[in-house]
Formats: structure tokens, sequence, C-alpha cells
């Protein structure tokens, strides 16, 4: 069987619902299912066996488990109280890196480009410069600390750590504040016909020249079969599209794909975030392409043409 966790979220549950129609092996999703707003999440996916995350290794104990696609994590880079990212994202990923080694599975879990912090060290998936990385918040901070503690550890035969970059895509309707800027972007244009972006506070950049590596949830889920189905080398790999676009296009590509005028205004950033902002960010994908993984990845008006088109105008999940 292949557990999911986080599958109650917007990456785990496209995930889910991307392996359910991959593959013929049992797919366990593991949660807590409690949470009212992402209960639409699931209505593609809710023929597969559900475990609360607090169950999952008491219930977990006796089963033949083959993989771990472990998404599930606090994600909001606007707590900082680390204590709430150490039980969730590195004290639980600890027990689940364990059961991976005891249960002879793969394991598949997202770090983030958060990691990276203002991009002093670049942003190549190198395992010699994770010791050196600062990150900008707590939520970072969490999700480095576990990649310094995997890569000391005996480790299950085959896991990945993926640095997700700035993903977006459908299922997110439900992550407030930090849903993407696209999904954000639709909603204010929508309703004002106009999109605030965020000032630039850095003299290096252009307000709305602020640059991310803008990354589609479908191609997360491409490179995540690729690793379940292969036995490339364990590790930590980058996750972006190798190519940094400014929230400028963006900005233009969603007023294109709803078929309107450019309107856009800037608002200073918030200060609470304003000075853990990452202004460049760019996956460096050699590592996984020279692997030998060879899909595409979406350009951006591509991506958000299909988010805004077949999810966003019809309110749709998946």
């Amino acid at each position: 069987m292949i557990v999911i966790t986080g599958a109650a979220g917007f990456i785990g549950s496209y995930v889910a619902k991307f392996f359910q129609s991959s593959t013929s092996e049992t797919i366990v999703l593991v949660d807590d299912f409690s949470v009212e707003s992402k209960k639409r999440n699931l209505e593609a996916i809710n023929s597969l066996l559900k475990i609360d995350r607090n169950d999952f290794f008491e219930w977990a104990a006796d089963k033949e488990i083959k993989a771990v696609i472990h998404i599930g994590a606090r994600t909001d880079t606007t707590e900082f109280d680390y204590s709430i990212f150490e039980r969730l994202n590195v004290e639980y990923t600890k027990l689940v890196w364990n059961l991976c080694i005891k249960k002879g599975a793969k394991l598949i879990y997202a770090s983030s480009a958060a990691t990276y912090g203002d991009g002093a060290f670049g942003y190549d998936d190198n395992h010699e410069i994770v010791d050196q990385l600062i990150p900008l918040n707590p939520y970072g901070d969490s999700k480095n600390e576990f990649d310094k503690w995997a890569l000391h550890q005996k480790a299950p035969l085959h896991w990945y750590g993926l640095k997700f970059f700035n993903v977006y895509g459908p299922n997110e309707y439900h992550k407030g504040r930090m849903a993407s800027v696209i999904f954000h972007a639709f909603n204010q244009i929508e309703t004002s016909g106009k999109l605030k972006l965020f000032r630039s506070h850095n003299e290096n950049y252009k307000d709305g020249g602020q640059l991310r590596d803008f990354v589609y949830v479908k191609d997360l889920c491409n490179v995540i079969w690729y690793l379940y189905k292969n036995e490339v080398e364990s590790g930590l790999y980058n996750l972006g599209t190798g190519q940094a676009r400014t929230f400028l296009d963006l900005g233009k590509a969603v007023f294109e794909a709803m078929g309107k005028e450019v309107n856009i205004d800037f608002i200073d950033t918030p200060i609470d975030i304003r000075d853990k902002y990452q202004y460049f960010t760019e996956a460096n994908m050699n590592k996984l392409i020279e692997s030998g993984y060879k899909e595409r990845f979406t350009g951006l008006e591509e991506g958000v043409t299909e988010y805004v088109n077949n999810y966003l105008k019809p309110d749709l999940s998946f």
C-alpha cells in the first residue's frame, strides 16, 4: 500500500487523486480530517481509506507499506511559534522516516525552497550547503532542520526530500493568506477589476519585479510519480520549473486568462513578513533532470490559463 499524509490539504489531496487514477495499489490517506474547510478536497477521493494522523503509527504497526508520500506539514510562513513547527514538521517527520526504515518503504517528503533563505548560498540542491543555509522564518527553519537531520541518519533504502518552490493549482481555496498569488489575484480581479501586488522594499527590484519560481501542482505529481516508480539516487531535490518569473508576469497572465484589461496597483508588504520576504527564487533543476526525469514543466502562462479557466472560473476542485 501507499500512504499519503496531508491528504486533505492542497498538494496532498491532488497527489492522492493522481495516484488513485495511476495505480491499483491500495492508497491510504492520513490527515486531520475534522477540518471543515478542507472537506471539499476529499470529495473525489472519499472512497480511499482514511486514518487520523494521531492514530497513524499505531495503525501502521502491522501493515505492509510500499511507500510513504509525506506531504503533511504546518506551512504558515507567518506563524512565528517554532514549537508548532518542531512538533508537526520535524518530530512527526522523524517518526515517518523511522517507520519507512522499519517497513523497507520508499519515502518521498516535502521540504521547501524556504530553506534557502535570502538565496545567499544559491538555489542548488547540493547537500554540502544544507548546514550553512539560514531560512528567513520558523517554517523554513523547521524544513531545513529536518533536511539536516536526514542527511546524518540511518536512512530508508530510497528517500527523497523535495524542495517545493511556489506551488499553485486547484484545491488551495482553503489556505487563506497562504494560498498562491494566482488564487488571490483571480478573486481580487473578479471582485474589483484590480489586482494589488506587494511594493518592492528592496532597491534592487522594481515594484512587481520580485521573482519567484512558480510551479504547477500537476508538475509536482509528475515528479513524485517518477520518484515512486524509479530507483533514483536518494537525497534532496529541487522541485520548481528552473525559471523565475516576476509577479507582474503572473498578474498579467491572470488578467489575460480572465479576458480582462490589466489593472495593477501596489501596496506595502505587511510589516510582519517584510524582513522575511524572498525577492528571488529559482530552482536549479539539473540534479532531477540528470537523474533521468524527462517531463516538460508547465510554463507560467499555460499553467495560469488552465488553472483559471478549468478550476477557478467554474469553482472546481481537482
